[in-house]
């Protein structure tokens, strides 16, 4: 194969590897305000005519200074996430933030991002992180991150942040790669899906009796 036609291939190729593995589509105009009233189905959201953008497209109140309440749930913890569905100025932008709050021995629990890197910096307290990469390795890598450390968790690992502190909260702020990263929280997901995932296959998947996940399941 003649030089040039091997770097023609090799262009080619790399091209489409990476629009392969890009989460969200690259934007082709300066932004692509997502137009809620539209009923047109499209990956993401149709954009607004850009003789309709206001300011206000770009802008929520979020009040991300306030403290969240950490006992609305089982595990302690509470998740702001800012995404294209509070912001519409974010659609195409590959882009979206959350706010945690963790109560003391708060935790997020095991979830991942099926759209998304994560970039997490802790605000105020100490957390406790880790994820676990694919199979079959499953290598856990685990970090203590005190006030003002930054983590980062790859797109699509499990990862979690945990508070051992059992006195003081937490809090932390995340940037996700994706206006619209996802979430799936590995318990809730796996025992907690409607309908209910069989008890043969849990109890063979996790090596238990049925009568441990009937009442794991009975948990969600």
């Amino acid at each position: 194969m003649a030089p040039s036609s091997y770097f023609l291939l090799t262009t080619v190729l790399a091209l489409a590897t990476w629009q392969a593995i890009a989460s969200d589509p690259s934007p082709l105009q300066d932004f692509c305000v997502a137009d809620n009233s539209s009923r047109v189905l499209v990956n993401g959201f149709v954009c607004k005519d850009p003789k309709d953008v206001k300011a206000e497209d770009f802008f929520l109140a979020a009040k991300l200074d306030m403290p969240r309440d950490t006992k609305m749930n089982k595990v302690g913890s509470n998740v702001t996430l800012i995404n294209v569905m509070r912001i519409p100025g974010l659609n195409t932008l590959v882009i979206s933030l959350a706010r945690i709050d963790y109560a003391p021995l708060g935790e997020n629990p095991p979830h991942t991002h099926p759209r998304a890197t994560e970039i997490l910096t802790v605000l105020e307290g100490t957390l406790y992180v880790g994820f676990v990469t694919s199979n079959p390795e499953n290598k856990f890598l685990s970090k203590v991150l005190n006030k003002g450390d930054v983590f980062v968790f790859p797109e699509g690992l499990i990862h979690f942040q945990f508070n051992p502190n059992p006195y003081k909260p937490a809090v932390a702020v995340a940037a996700l790669s994706s206006q619209n990263p996802g979430a799936i929280t590995i318990a809730n997901a796996v025992f907690g899906s409607k309908p209910m995932i069989s008890d043969d296959v849990l109890a063979k998947a996790f090596q238990v009796d049925k009568k441990t996940v009937d009442w794991l399941q009975a948990q969600f």
